[in-house]
């Protein structure tokens, strides 16, 4: 499995980063897990739009699904006439949820371009993939995934606070895509998110062979983030930065390719600077 970050912040899209994308392929099948504000336009550095083959949305906030209503004009209106449908996958309701974000009658919504199915706890296949879905802890319905392909695993935990369901899903997986949006010692909402030391803890309950840290909010120290995973997780942690691509195999993950995250995280000091 080849996995391309092509949006990491958190909540929001940052001054180096559109909001959660995750590219992941498997030979020639692309499948996207989010589709959040801002990651349409930076999609397309990496791939043609019109090879996407299915879309997995881990819930239905903004920064994680909200670019599906882009991508569904891009579908829609090409030259060329309307593109062929393709699953996308998200909790109840989604298809009724997307059509209104776009402003668009439920029926028929957006279900001439996409084939909606809904998430439900358990199995299933997508693609060459072996699936598994659970529900984390978060204050909308949303869940995590495990995806398994020619004996390799990768799990996302989309947003969630601490819970046993994604160390669960994420048990021995060779990658643990895990958001880390606080920080320690700072008071935050329960049940909403993880800090970066709460990450780590749940990679090495897990037993996860390598973590890369996500949803990173604009204003944090993304330093302080890996820090605080580095605390309570033994194995290699990454911080997730956009163009970052991970060949994910039976010997481990190995970072291949990144983009200049020097100028990212400055980008995100200087933003940090100014909100302080």
């Amino acid at each position: 499995m080849r996995l391309t970050i092509i949006g990491s912040a958190g909540s929001f899209p940052g001054p180096a980063s559109p909001a959660s994308c995750y590219l992941l392929e498997a030979g020639d099948f692309r499948m996207l897990l989010d589709l959040g504000n801002g990651a349409l336009g930076a999609l397309q550095r990496y791939v043609d739009i019109y090879d996407i083959d299915a879309i997995y949305l881990s819930h239905l906030h903004a920064d994680h699904c909200f670019d599906l209503c882009s991508y569904w004009v891009a579908r829609t209106f090409p030259p060329g006439g309307r593109k062929p449908r393709i699953p996308v996958y998200g909790p109840t309701g989604v298809a009724d949820r997307m059509a209104e974000a776009y402003g668009l009658e439920p029926d028929p919504g957006m279900t001439e371009t996409f084939e909606f199915r809904e998430l439900t706890p358990g199995q299933m296949r997508i693609g060459p993939f072996n699936v598994q879905v659970d529900v984390v802890n978060h204050p909308v319905e949303a869940y995590g995934i495990r995806l398994e392909h020619d004996g390799t695993t990768l799990t996302y935990s989309g947003d969630t606070g601490a819970c046993d369901e994604i160390i669960d899903l994420a048990r021995d997986t060779d990658l643990f895509l895990c958001e880390a949006s606080f920080h320690d010692h700072r008071e935050h909402p329960k049940d909403m998110h993880l800090t970066g030391s709460e990450a780590g803890e749940h990679a090495q309950s897990a037993g996860a062979r390598r973590l890369v840290l996500t949803h990173l909010v604009p204003w944090n120290d993304d330093d302080r983030t890996y820090e605080e995973a580095r605390s309570t997780f033994s194995g290699p942690i990454d911080l997730a930065w956009p163009g970052a691509v991970y060949e994910v195999g039976a010997e481990g993950s190995q970072d291949v390719r990144r983009t200049d995250a020097g100028a990212a995280t400055a980008a995100v000091r200087r933003l940090t600077e100014r909100l302080s």
